[in-house]
């Protein structure tokens, strides 16, 4: 499972006892994989000042991870050719997230453990604030010119009644520049094409004798020429509609074709001049966000010991690693049974959810004798 529970417990004889009887069932009854998760000392300043640090690092902590779930999903768009190859992009320090989890070691040379608390949490922050206006800046400007260039794309795409004609006809498919004469585009059904043929020269008055050419074909029908008089186009029009044939309205403007082809190949060139360094940052900023979003996991984890378990500063967090989604359950009853004593009230709670207890509020799905954080990397997947 790409799923890990962040807990910890006090560092006294007693629950380092109830640690090791913790490690003991859950291996033996395969229920998880279980590491020591190693958080350096901080300074702890006030209890005040980590109370408002509690708050601040929640919310925090949701901003990191939807901004890293939102920087995955960009890896994904930008490679929707070679979407079996994303995982491969989607790394912090180089190793798979779940490795890097498992293996955590705090940043020393980011955020020293010398500062404040206050101040390590400003850092995190303004580290992620700054990558999320980077991407979105970034991504904005593929997006855009992505979806410029799949407009185009989707003019030629399409029927001969809707899609832009100027890539399938020529110069040489009109008459160009005369008072009297003009090229008209028929769309005829493929079924009729012979009474076409035989008939068109009969529509009306002034149409120039075996003018007519076929120059495209979809699936349903066929896109012809014909030339005639300027001054018979709407009785040839109407002529032509009786018959189930389609005048398709189009003027041959060719700065205009030459613009839409040149835009095309314009878009096309920056599309590939912008993809590589714009995956490149992804690459590299999604690893940052991922590392400073594990490192606040890590903040939690000490700020809500302090808060729970006292001064001076002494508890032991474990990362576990749940083996499967249905082993959870009997997972979490093992880490109460264990733990009950650090909070018999809560504990007797929760073991037994039918007590009812005047005046206390527990929900048994968010509150744990133990402090406890969820990380989720199937989120990202």
């Amino acid at each position: 499972m790409s799923e890990f529970w962040l807990i910890s417990a006090p560092g006294d004889k007693e629950n380092l006892q109830a640690l090791e009887r913790m490690n003991t069932v859950t291996s033996k009854s395969n229920l998880s994989y279980n590491t020591k998760f190693t958080i350096p000392d901080l300074k702890v300043g006030t209890l005040d000042s980590l109370v408002g640090l509690s708050d601040e690092l929640g919310k925090l902590d949701a901003f990191a991870e939807s901004l890293i779930k939102r920087m995955a999903q960009s890896v994904v768009e930008v490679m929707e050719d070679a979407k079996g190859k994303v995982q491969e992009n989607l790394l912090a320090n180089g190793v798979d997230l779940a490795s890097f989890v498992t293996r955590f070691e705090w940043d020393m040379a980011k955020y020293p453990v010398k500062q404040p608390l206050v101040s390590v949490v400003d850092t995190l922050a303004k580290q992620l604030a700054q990558i999320e206006t980077d991407l979105k800046s970034r991504t904005t400007t593929y997006k855009t010119l992505k979806t410029n260039l799949e407009n185009l794309e989707k003019k030629s795409m399409g029927t001969l009644f809707t899609r832009t004609l100027s890539d399938v006809v020529s110069k040489d498919d009109f008459v160009l520049d005369s008072e009297y004469l003009v090229t008209l585009l028929v769309i005829v059904p493929k079924p009729s094409y012979s009474q076409w043929q035989k008939t068109y020269e009969s529509l009306s008055d002034m149409v120039v004798p075996r003018s007519t050419k076929l120059i495209a074909e979809d699936k349903d029908g066929g896109l012809f020429t014909v030339t005639l008089f300027r001054k018979v186009i709407d009785d040839f029009k109407t002529k032509a509609k009786e018959n189930k044939f389609t005048v398709r309205e189009f003027y041959y403007d060719e700065k205009e074709i030459k613009r839409e082809r040149e835009e095309m190949t314009r878009l096309l060139s920056d599309k590939k001049q912008q993809y590589g360094p714009l995956l490149r940052w992804l690459k590299v900023n999604f690893s940052e966000a991922f590392i400073a979003w594990i490192h606040i996991k890590a903040l939690r984890v000490f700020v809500e010991s302090v808060l729970r378990y006292g001064l001076p500063v002494n508890f032991q967090a474990v990362l576990l690693q749940p083996h499967k989604k249905s082993s959870t359950k009997r997972l979490r009853e093992v880490l109460n049974s264990v733990f009950r004593h650090l909070d018999q009230v809560a504990a007797a709670s929760i073991l037994d959810a039918s007590v009812d207890i005047p005046g206390l509020q527990l929900s048994t799905q968010d509150y744990f004798p133990y402090v406890y954080f969820h990380i989720d990397l199937s989120l990202l997947d």
